[in-house]
């Protein structure tokens, strides 16, 4: 989906509400802007740390080193992961080659504005704007505190949700 539908936000209360079923949990958030200030050996540390339920680093000299520990670690146990934002095909790779790697029952729940990286993936669910209404209710709840505009605001209120494009983070910020 398109920056601000709320791709994180779904993400993160999916994951709240599930991953308590699992035995192994991950949620790395933005993949993209990490992968680039900090590198893909950091996730895949962050991954491997989070799996293993440590706080030392695993010591990744190489993204291919550290690929194969992800694979040695999630080999036939049932875990629950959130890659988000991934913006390139190479954070797949490495951070989660293939299902194989996986034990039954896991998921692993992707969020990008990249259509194109999750064509191998079983389900594809694509978040988008909010329709009228909804968008009014939710700029609403944020400028008034209320499901609905002041009286003297809705004139106003209709402009913001039409400029918006039912864009959940621009009503946000602009209630």
């Amino acid at each position: 989906g398109m920056p601000g539908t709320g791709k994180t936000t779904i993400a993160k209360v999916v994951y709240d509400k599930f991953s308590h079923e699992f035995e192994y949990m991950s949620f790395l958030e933005n993949v993209r802007a990490v992968c680039n200030t900090m590198g893909l050996h950091h996730l895949q540390n962050q991954l491997l740390c989070d799996l293993l339920e440590v706080e030392r680093n695993q010591n990744i000299s190489n993204v291919g080193q550290g690929a194969n520990m992800i694979k040695n670690v999630l080999r036939f146990k049932r875990v629950f992961i959130v890659h988000d934002d991934i913006d390139d095909s190479d954070q797949l790779e490495y951070l989660l080659r293939n299902r194989d790697w996986l034990g039954k029952g896991s998921r692993v729940i992707i969020t990008t504005r990249s259509k194109h990286l999750l064509q191998e993936m079983d389900d594809v669910y694509e978040v988008e704007e909010l329709n009228f209404e909804q968008a009014h209710e939710l700029f609403s709840l944020y400028a008034f505190r209320q499901n609905l505009p002041k009286q003297d605001f809705i004139h106003l209120s209709d402009r913001v949700v039409y400029y918006c494009h039912g864009l959940p983070l621009a009503l946000k910020v602009l209630g």
